[in-house]
């Protein structure tokens, strides 16, 4: 797991569009990274739309916003296109990103435990350290708190 100040794993991963990405194809720019549980449901929702609707803003301050999480490319592709998401989507099904994050951890929902993505975000600076780390995210005004954190220009 990456420490603030420390360079971030070269990661690469498929987006919802079914291109590759790599994570080192977006130095020069910030990088929010935001990990979350599971497409359509109404946290990730409404997470991705307040990223949806501050994505003009992001891009003003050379930012990029990428969502991860453990969903299928189609998933995300209908998710994206269904929310007119602006930003990629990441599918980690195999757990990759997750991991290189330390995201994943034991849950409790309805009483039941289970292992599940623990909702964080991430900001990567220009030459790709570590800037910042959210944990345990709660959604409302965190897509602000992060733009706030970015230099403006």
């Amino acid at each position: 797991m990456p420490e603030v100040g420390k360079k971030v794993p070269s990661l690469s991963g498929i987006t919802g569009d079914g291109s590759a990405l790599k994570l080192a194809s977006l130095k020069g720019q910030w990088v929010v990274m935001y990990f979350y549980p599971k497409d359509s449901t109404p946290g990730c929702t409404n997470e991705a739309k307040d990223f949806r609707d501050l994505y003009p803003a992001f891009r003003q301050r050379n930012a990029q916003v990428i969502g991860v999480s453990r969903d299928s490319p189609k998933s995300h592709a209908n998710f994206a296109a269904k929310q007119e998401l602006p930003f990629r989507l990441v599918s980690d099904a195999d757990e990759t990103w997750c991991q290189a994050f330390d995201v994943i951890h034991e849950k409790v929902l309805y009483g039941k435990r289970h292992l599940g993505i623990v909702r964080s975000t991430f900001l990567i600076d220009p030459d790709g350290k570590l800037a910042q780390e959210w944990r345990g995210v709660k959604v409302p005004g965190h897509a602000q708190i992060v733009l706030d954190t970015i230099p403006g220009k």
